[in-house]
């Protein structure tokens, strides 16, 4: 069994309009934040993302998806499996060959990925917006507190220098 995952999958109510996003961690046998956290990591989007086109091998998946190391799409690919969310075909050829394919429960998340793109694009100069002022403000804090640092420790030398 995974690390983080409950030995009994249980139902966690439904997410209506009163749902407690707080209890994601507290009700007995709840799963939604162990999906959430696979289905919405970087890799398995990605994954994702490219299965929404076509069937792909695992060296496929390797290349397209830069920065992923062979264990972590290896795992990743085995998560999404185990979530019924991709479907992995073994061919019995020398060397085998291994196929990956969304299934349509994947294919009905892909469609909520897409959502969040959109989203995404739409508000990205938003963000950039908020980032630059949030670096702004932040640098001027630190070099506040830096002068401020400065200050007591020319203070501490020159009492310590009157005192010695």
């Amino acid at each position: 069994m995974e690390d983080g995952t409950s030995p009994t999958p249980g139902y966690c109510a439904d997410t209506g309009t009163d749902y407690d996003v707080s209890q994601w961690d507290t009700r007995e046998g709840c799963e939604v934040r162990q999906i959430l956290d696979r289905v919405a990591d970087k890799w398995s989007l990605l994954v994702i993302a490219l299965l929404e086109r076509r069937t792909l091998r695992f060296t496929e998946l390797r290349r397209a998806i830069d920065g992923v190391s062979q264990r972590m799409l290896a795992r990743t690919l085995r998560h999404l499996e185990r979530d019924g969310l991709v479907s992995r075909t073994v061919y019995a050829t020398v060397p085998p060959r291994v196929d990956y394919r969304l299934t349509d429960l994947g294919c009905t998340l892909h469609e909520t990925i897409k959502s969040l793109v959109t989203w995404t694009e739409a508000h990205q100069s938003e963000i950039a917006t908020a980032r630059a002022t949030y670096d702004r403000r932040t640098a001027a804090e630190q070099a506040e507190a830096e002068r401020a640092a400065a200050e007591r420790d020319a203070v501490a030398r020159r009492v310590l220098t009157e005192l010695g």
